[in-house]
This record gives structure tokens, C-alpha cells and sequence, in this order.
């Protein structure tokens, strides 16, 4: 690939990973909830889901994957059933006790559960996978060699789990935490809902 294509991709890679979604909905919930390091840690586990899927489509099995009926449908119906799962404990939470601050250290619960949620996230999202099949369209080549296969997902990797990592970081810079706290109840009863919306979207093939 040339360096103007690699520009190229890592804009579209970056556009994507901005665009709302569930993904950011949880990222942002989590941060709320635990702190810097559940926040961060769903950026880390939603950039290597993102990366996994970004290395496969460029490698060309995601599109024998696609070839398969049952794959597409069992990673459509694991996304909707992980969605609802959020959307009720995010209810649920939304009339609890009020948070309290969170440990930051990096090996506590919170940061596994964090790490969970945005890996699932991202792997359980067919519409990913639709839109690498699209995205790589212009960019992949047949005598294209796995180093630079690898490397398109290493790219989309860092850049989506960046991005995520800087959210989570910017939120939790200055009383941002606090300020979010105030509100947790409202915000998990939004994160709720928006929840079954987006899994509402995914069954219907919206999203």
C-alpha cells in the first residue's frame, strides 16, 4: 500500500471509531461508574475486538465467513442479547444506591468488567464486520502480503482503542467524574434505554 493509502484508511478508521453508538454509550457509561480505569480498559477491550475483526476482514475470511448464513445470524443474535443484558442491569442500576468513588488501581474488578464489556461489544457487532467488507473495498490487493494484512489490523486496533482511551481520559480529568456522578441515575436510565433502542436498530438491520 502506499503511504497516501494508509493516510487514507487510518481516516476512515478514525471516523468510525468517532461515530455514536453503542460502543461510546458504554465506554462513557463505564467511565461514569468506575472511574478512569473501567473506562479506559472498555476502550482497551473494545480496540482489540475492533482489531480482530479489522485483521480477519483483511485477511479475506470474514468474507467466507459471510459466505455462511448461521455465522452472520449467531453474531446478529449475540449482539441483541448482549444489548438487552445492558440494557436491564443499566435500568437496574438506575435505582440503586448512589456511586461512590471507585479504586483506580488497575487490577480490581472493575477493570476486567470493563475490558469484558467493550470486547463483547465490539466482537458481537455484524454490522463491523459489514462494514469492513465495504471499507476494504478499495484498499485490498490480491498479491497483498500478511505483513501488510497484519498491519491494517494493528491500525484499526490502535486507532479505535485510542480514541476510546482518550474519551475515558478526558472525562476523568478534573471533577468530570463527579460532575457525571450527580447525575448517575439519569444517565444509567438514558444508557438503559438507549440500549434496547440499539438493540431495537440491530434486529430490524439499522444498525
Amino acid at each position: 500500500m502506499t503511504p497516501e493509502a494508509w493516510v487514507a484508511l487510518a481516516t476512515v478508521f478514525t471516523l468510525g471509531a468517532m461515530s455514536p453508538g453503542p460502543s461510546l454509550a458504554v465506554v462513557l457509561r463505564n467511565t461514569m461508574v468506575g472511574g478512569r480505569r473501567q473506562g479506559v480498559m472498555t476502550g482497551i477491550g473494545h480496540g482489540i475486538g475492533f482489531g480482530i475483526y479489522a485483521f480477519l476482514a483483511a485477511a479475506g475470511i470474514a468474507t467466507a465467513l459471510t459466505l455462511h448464513e448461521s455465522t452472520e445470524m449467531i453474531l446478529k443474535w449475540g449482539g441483541i442479547t448482549l444489548l438487552v443484558w445492558l440494557g436491564v442491569n443499566f435500568l437496574k442500576a438506575s435505582g440503586g444506591k448512589p456511586y461512590e468513588s471507585s479504586d483506580e488501581d488497575g487490577h480490581g474488578p472493575s477493570g476486567r468488567v470493563g475490558f469484558a464489556q467493550g470486547f463483547a461489544i465490539a466482537i458481537l457487532n455484524p454490522k463491523i464486520l459489514a462494514w469492513f467488507l465495504a471499507l476494504y473495498a478499495p484498499f485490498i490487493e490480491a498479491d497483498m502480503g500478511t505483513e501488510t494484512l497484519f498491519g491494517m489490523g494493528l491500525l484499526g486496533m490502535t486507532i479505535d482503542g485510542t480514541w476510546y482511551v482518550t474519551v475515558a481520559t478526558v472525562l476523568t480529568r478534573g471533577d468530570g467524574v463527579s460532575k457525571l456522578r450527580s447525575q448517575a441515575r439519569r444517565i444509567d436510565a438514558l444508557m438503559g434505554i438507549l440500549m434496547f433502542i440499539f438493540a431495537g436498530l440491530l434486529f430490524s438491520g439499522y444498525l
